[in-house]
């Protein structure tokens, strides 16, 4: 096991004048044995901040430790760390057993060493009677589970994930989540898992850094990211379908505050729960942007919730999510069941003020 320090640590590629900041004075700490995921949009430094920590770029700035030693200008081969890509990059001519011993081979381990290690690993994940097997004979998840094997082979201080299971079926990415989550729990070794999938991350991470333009929008557990996201970048990445937002102001009426939206026909009034109002009460009389998780929208009957118009129905058997329009306001709602809906519908909503997010509309940062 091993604990991983990154402090103010910076990548720069040449592009632009300026050039391209893929990774931006960014501090993260993973603990000994630690399971952490790293999430977020196509090009938001994921990838890269993995290869900094593998030595295969080096930092423009900033410090990588790994167990108190700092690994600035250390070799990739001198940092015990394994990586396990996307593609698997297996050698195609070899067997199962040659390409887990390869690591080894180079390393000068003795043949007796080579196959008690490979055994092992073999045994840990099922791969025992493909041994003799080449790479274009297994399955995808087959070919996964080695590229993983020629990893654990090494042993190494600490695993890094990037995007491995993106290129399997969706049956397989299932079933591999389980392997990764069933192989940390067995080898108890720190990893950092790289995915653009956020439910991958959510049931794999213990804690989940949320990446986005290199830099770090909020590191914590799984649970904590979805019921109290740091920012509207978090709030609307995490989750599926992604959080409702609501632009409107705070008014003061009746000796309480409510939260008022008003758009091409649109109409939202909501008041609000008394412990947000402390919070809020700085923005009363200012602009914020509600939000909304879609499970927490319901269908109304009542003549005073919020009116809106079908869009789309989308039924997904046990549940399902409906696309609204609240005048000029998208709106997705998560509803159980098969409800009859039809394209331009009228339905009234329930906007569970008890659940509701606000943010303030220029940092984007989290208020209540």
């Amino acid at each position: 096991m091993a604990e991983v320090v990154l402090q103010n640590v910076s990548k720069t590629f040449p592009g632009t004048k300026d050039g391209i900041a893929a990774v931006k004075n960014l501090s993260l700490s993973v603990a000994h044995g630690e399971l952490l995921g790293i999430v977020g949009p196509s090009g938001g430094g994921k990838t890269t901040l993995l290869r900094l920590i593998a030595g295969l770029e080096e930092t423009d700035g900033g410090t990588i430790s790994i167990d108190g030693q700092s690994m600035n200008g250390v070799e990739p081969k001198d940092r015990n760390v394994a990586m396990v890509l996307q593609n698997h990059a297996l050698y195609p001519h070899m067997t199962v057993y040659e390409n887990l011993a390869f690591p080894l081979k180079l390393r000068k381990y003795r043949r007796e060493q080579v196959s008690v290690r490979v055994q092992e690993t073999a045994d840990i994940l099922a791969l025992r009677a493909l041994m003799d097997r080449k790479p274009d004979s297994l399955s995808g998840g087959q070919r996964q589970r080695v590229a993983v094997g020629r990893a654990i082979v090494q042993r190494p201080r600490v695993f890094l994930f990037d995007e491995p299971l993106s290129n399997l079926d969706a049956t397989t990415r299932v079933q591999m989540r389980t392997e990764v989550a069933r192989l940390h729990a067995k080898l108890g070794v720190t990893m950092l898992y790289v995915t653009h999938d956020q439910v991958e991350a959510m049931t794999i991470g213990q804690r989940i850094a949320v990446m986005n333009e290199g830099a770090i929008e909020q590191v914590a557990r799984p649970i904590e990211l979805y019921d109290r996201p740091a920012t509207m970048f978090v709030a609307g990445f995490i989750g599926s379908p992604a959080m409702n937002f609501f632009e409107g102001n705070l008014v003061r009426a009746d000796g309480a505050l409510y939260f008022c939206a008003f758009n091409a026909g649109g109409q939202i009034r909501l008041k609000l729960r008394v412990e947000n109002c402390d919070l809020l009460e700085s923005y009363a009389t200012k602009s914020v942007i509600l939000g909304m998780r879609p499970e927490h929208v319901k269908v109304s009957s009542d003549r005073d919730s919020v009116p809106a118009e079908v869009e789309l129905v989308e039924p997904l058997g046990p549940e399902t999510i409906v696309h609204l329009r609240i005048g000029s306001y998208p709106c997705r709602a998560r509803l159980p069941g098969l409800p009859s809906f039809a394209l331009g519908d009228k339905v009234r909503l329930d906007l569970d003020v008890t659940r509701a997010h606000f943010f303030d509309p220029k940092s984007h940062r989290r208020i209540a």
